[in-house]
């Protein structure tokens, strides 16, 4: 391990590490303020901005200027294996290994020059190795002899006891199982090993990560710690506590731990903006910064909605609709009643206990006369309104709710009462006419209803008659009821103004009222009748002269 950290030493690598990030971070964009954020104006000891207050990770830092690694390893760019690519594994042997190592990578973190996975390389190295860590010159506290004395022994231990670089294995001799994910790396595949666990141990390129953040390891630098594989930044913090304030590494005996936890210098655990020590006295912390009481009320305290004073620390805030009051102003705008623990309703910007708003806003039933409570379910129909129970059938006096109702003479009917009480009913069936229908002799029928009494052929839009209050299509009722024409033998049903001639228990349809002998018509005329031989005045003279002889 050590003639393999010489070996990078020698070659620029670990200077590489401790300049991976420029002091060109000043004036990086925000990447949670945006444009809100001038740039990065880094405080003089915080690891925060000073313009925007977000913390100098939040920021696009990364280094602009530094020399990539496999400039470092001598490795050109302009090599087939090189080409188009921000980074790439030392040792690749081949483009066609190369593009199997970066396929096994997730997209985003593929470092293609230009594309996310390159600025997700070099935001991690940043991220990942933080130049705190590695040299004093990058450490804005001042250490103690002591303190300057541990950290040296942190630097020896890491770097070379820890540190190490995955190596890449372009063809596994048998299948292994991985030991992040525990799948399969089938053999003859592409695998990533490191001295520390050995060859037998490997794992799938994509799940190379710090075993705390589970982030791909940037380059494939990794430290080893208690059989645990670890970015630059949480090997540290696995060793020593880190301060949240500056995000140095603490080396000192003693330290404060905050109630989320955080871990502080001493001389660190400090207002965030006045910058007076918090040990010892009472603070406030606000989006993982901690304030004193004075700062917290000047910066963040709320105005009271009732007396425009600012709500301090000491007392409860009670807040509703982004709107704020002290304890004993949030009252009844109009009876004056505390609200606090009680129902309360807000109306054009004020707060009403449940009865005043209820009095003074939700009016009366139209049924019982009584006030609307909050919540209940409010019926309106032709201006009035009514509770639900009270909005009923003026029949049944059941409930109308959301059911069908009929409105009659201004009273409100459910559909079932003014059915049975009010609707026109079949004269056939007895069932209500809900729409169309037909009228016979002030009687309604449904057009399905109206049919022949005999053949129970539909009659609406037919002709027909009837027979003692039964309809009959005019077939039926000429078979069954009309007399027959005694020449044609057909009915004579004197519908449509037809016209027929009766004599002697015999009728005839005018039309077929002729003379037997020489066809005339005899209506309006005399006539005979010979054994049922009707004959005009001529024909039974000619008759009768035919007899004589």
């Amino acid at each position: 391990m050590c003639n393999i950290l010489n070996n990078l030493m020698s070659q620029g690598v670990w200077l590489l590490l401790v300049k991976v990030t420029s002091l060109q971070d000043n004036g990086a964009g925000c990447l949670k303020c945006g444009d809100h954020c001038p740039g990065l104006d880094l405080h003089e000891w915080r690891n925060c901005c000073t313009q925007c207050k977000c913390r100098r990770e939040d920021h696009d830092v990364y280094s602009r200027d530094v020399t990539t690694l496999f400039q470092k390893l001598q490795i050109s760019q302009d090599t087939p294996v090189a080409r188009g690519y921000a980074w790439v594994p030392p040792g690749i042997s081949s483009v066609e290994k190369l593009e199997e190592y970066m396929n096994a990578l997730p997209d985003d973190r593929v470092p293609r020059i230009g594309k996310p996975g390159e600025r997700f390389r070099q935001r991690n190295l940043v991220l990942q190795l933080p130049l705190q860590d590695f040299d004093e010159a990058f450490c804005g506290s001042e250490l103690t002899d002591s303190e300057r004395r541990d950290f040296k022994l942190f630097r020896q231990k890491r770097d070379y006891q820890s540190y190490g670089m995955g190596t890449v294995k372009e063809n596994i001799e048998r299948d292994m199982k991985c030991y992040k994910c525990e799948g399969t790396i089938p053999e003859g595949s592409i695998a990533v090993t490191t001295s520390h666990t050995g060859s037998d141990v490997c794992c799938h390129p994509g799940c190379f990560c710090c075993s705390t953040c589970q982030v791909l390891l940037v380059d494939l630098l990794y430290f080893y710690h208690d059989s645990s594989i670890y970015c630059g930044r949480h090997y540290g913090e696995s060793l020593h506590p880190r301060c949240y304030g500056c995000d140095e590494l603490i080396f000192a005996g003693e330290y404060t731990r905050d109630m989320s936890k955080q871990q502080w210098h001493a001389t660190h655990f400090n207002c965030f903006n006045c910058n007076n020590s918090l040990t010892g006295h009472r603070y406030v912390n606000r989006d993982t910064n901690h304030y004193c009481l004075k700062c917290y009320e000047k910066l963040f305290a709320f105005p009271c909605e009732h007396c425009g004073q600012k709500i301090g620390t000491d007392v409860k805030d009670l807040s509703f609709n982004n709107k704020h009051w002290h304890e004993q102003c949030f009252n009844c705008s109009k009876c004056k009643k505390s609200l606090v623990d009680q129902q309360f309703t807000q109306k054009s910007d004020k707060i009403y206990c449940a009865q005043c708003h209820k009095e003074t806003f939700l009016g009366k039933c139209d049924g019982c006369n009584q006030h609307f409570d909050p919540g209940d379910k409010k019926m309106e129909y032709q201006g009035k309104n009514w509770h639900e129970k009270c909005f009923t059938c003026k029949e049944c006096k059941k409930p109308v709710g959301t059911k069908s109702f009929i409105a009659k003479d201004d009273k409100v009917i459910c559909q079932p009462c003014y059915e049975d009480k009010y609707a026109k009913k079949c004269e056939k069936c007895r069932k209500v006419i809900s729409m169309g229908g037909i009228t016979y002799k002030d009687t309604p029928w449904h057009k399905e209803c109206f049919v022949c009494t005999h053949c129970k052929k539909p009659m609406s839009g037919e002709r027909f008659t009837s027979k003692d209050n039964n309809p009959y299509c005019i077939n039926c009722y000429g078979d069954l009821f009309a007399k027959k024409c005694a020449k044609c033998t057909k009915p004579i049903t004197g519908l449509g103004g037809t016209k027929f001639i009766s004599f002697e228990n015999s009728n005839w349809h005018s039309d077929c009222f002729n003379c037997t002998g020489c066809k005339t018509s005899l209506v309006g005329k005399g006539f005979t009748n010979e054994g049922g031989r009707i004959l005009c005045p001529d024909c039974t003279n000619q008759e009768a002269q035919v007899k004589g002889h």
